[in-house]
């Protein structure tokens, strides 16, 4: 099946597009970041992508050791209370290191400070309230007051601030109990601003089923508290109910319109309310899969899928965070293979994937004024560069390709640099099975499959005399990227690139 489509662009074409694939990115849980192949993964990242901030869980989770305690291991009395942020500097300053500020999701409960045995992941997250809410509240300002004493306060108090994860799901907040959901959220906000006014601070970051409800509950409790809120967060994934076969599980994906018709939803509640219309919404986490161990995650079909969702995720959003950067990932504990269905830009052995570079081809078009938008290509004018990206998306293999032809406006000389992302050239996930699926690779497999893992560049001359005409073959699942950019030959002294070729 091949569909073709044409596209004229005029010289004035301007289209909306809120191109905010930079701001966030997510992570596994903070104390993972003290691991080597965790930072050459985020270094990876940040040469090719270059995000802003970065997300995850497990602040004040124990194997950071922030909240410690002493105590008469006779009696059990605690003998005093103290904080510990050796760990915290290191990770805030290897984030700093590579340009990226945190946004702080502040959770889960340190052991010492849980009211409950109720945890998370096989890390063991405490995911219930503070026994003693005076404790917790005296935990969040001093270590917002060491980050403040550490970098300055202009600095810190640009770091985004979200209070816990997913309150709407019983293994994330006990019982998932909206009530004393609240009261976190108002202890800590007030917390929060006591330190700084200037912080910003949002919530409830629920994901899907129940964020409808919870978000115009938390809307009505918060109008009702008087409270000034500066943000609201969600989560938003795109794939049905899974299927689990071994390690592994497999879910179809969505329709990718009742997914954004979902997210239109959250914008309509808080518009709802004079006091908090159009407040920024943070999508703090977002994918395909919401499981660890979904092998979509390492495809071409989750590429091109994805690039769909990016070219429209902003229209209602202030901002959305891939979940995640790399597969250092343990929620579910540490993976058996390089290749496991990782939420991960980057495959362990510092592997790009091909969504990696829907992420790289997307941070090309930021600053360009968005000349065309559609539901295959965005394409943008920065300078006298044009620049776009293109995608073959389906949410199931049918053999579909895609032609698509543009028409835009161009004068003289120019050259077309076009770079591919398809299942026959960059797959890695396809090498590797090849291979016969090597759960430990070796130096000369792990560097086989990283020089499989990259973009196929072509390029070519054009003379354009008022317009230039581009066609893009697409396979399925294919994505692509293009510059087209004045190129006046400046040959040195008797050099002739046809006779070196002999093209005449």
């Amino acid at each position: 099946m091949k569909i073709e489509k044409s596209y004229q662009i005029g010289p004035n074409d301007r289209v909306p597009f809120n191109n905010k694939v930079d701001y966030c990115v997510g992570t596994g849980r903070m104390g993972l970041a003290l691991q080597r192949e965790y930072f050459e993964q985020l270094k990876l990242v940040q040469k090719y992508i270059g995000f802003k901030h970065i997300r995850g869980h497990g602040l004040f989770h124990d194997d950071m050791a922030i909240y410690r305690e002493g105590f008469n291991w006779r009696t059990g009395e605690v003998t005093y209370r103290d904080y510990c942020f050796t760990y915290l500097d290191f990770v805030m300053d290897s984030y700093r290191e590579v340009g990226l500020k945190p946004f702080l999701e502040l959770g889960f409960m340190p052991g010492r400070l849980a009211s409950s045995e109720n945890r998370v992941f096989v890390w063991g997250g405490h995911t219930c309230p503070p026994k003693d809410y005076a404790l917790w509240n005296d935990l969040v300002k001093a270590t917002l007051r060491h980050l403040i004493e550490r970098y300055g306060a202009d600095e810190a108090v640009t770091y985004p601030i979200e209070v816990w994860n997913e309150p709407n799901l019983p293994g994330f907040w006990e019982k998932a109990d909206m009530q004393a959901y609240f009261k976190l959220f108002d202890e800590t906000f007030a917390a929060v601003k006591e330190v700084d006014p200037r912080f910003k601070v949002g919530g409830p970051a629920v994901c899907g089923g129940s964020d409808e409800l919870w978000i115009s509950k938390f809307m009505d409790h918060c109008e009702a508290k008087g409270i000034e809120l500066d943000f609201v967060t969600r989560h938003h994934y795109t794939t049905e109910q899974p299927d689990r076969s071994g390690h592994y599980v497999y879910q179809e994906l969505m329709d990718p319109e009742a997914g954004f018709a979902n997210l239109k939803t959250t914008r309509d509640i808080i518009d709802s309310h004079e006091r908090y219309k159009g407040l920024p919404i943070h999508i703090t986490e977002f994918n395909t899969s919401y499981s660890p161990d979904n092998p979509i995650h390492d495809t071409n079909r989750n590429a091109a899928f994805l690039c769909h969702q990016l070219s429209r995720l902003g229209d209602v959003n202030e901002s959305y965070s891939y979940w995640t950067f790399g597969d250092i990932f343990e929620e579910n504990g540490v993976p058996f293979a390089p290749f496991h269905g990782g939420f991960g830009l980057v495959a362990n052995g510092c592997i790009p994937k091909p969504t990696f570079w829907s992420f790289a081809f997307f941070k090309k078009l930021v600053g360009g004024e968005c000349v065309h938008r559609s539901d295959d290509a965005v394409i943008v004018k920065d300078g006298d560069v044009y620049k776009g990206v293109l995608w073959n998306a389906n949410r199931k293999r049918e053999g579909r390709e895609l032609s698509l032809g543009f028409t835009l406006p161009a004068e003289g000389e120019l050259c077309l640099i076009t770079k591919t992302v398809d299942e026959k050239s960059c797959n890695p996930l396809k090498l590797w099975h090849d291979l016969g699926e090597p759960r430990s690779l070796s130096t000369e497999q792990k560097e086989l499959l990283q020089s499989a893992a990259y973009p196929a560049v072509s390029s070519q001359r054009l003379c354009a005399d008022g317009s230039a005409n581009l066609k893009f073959e697409l396979d399925e699942f294919a994505v692509k990227y293009f510059e087209l950019r004045p190129a006046h030959l400046t040959p040195d002294r008797g050099f002739s690139y046809e006779r070196a070729e002999q093209l005449g």
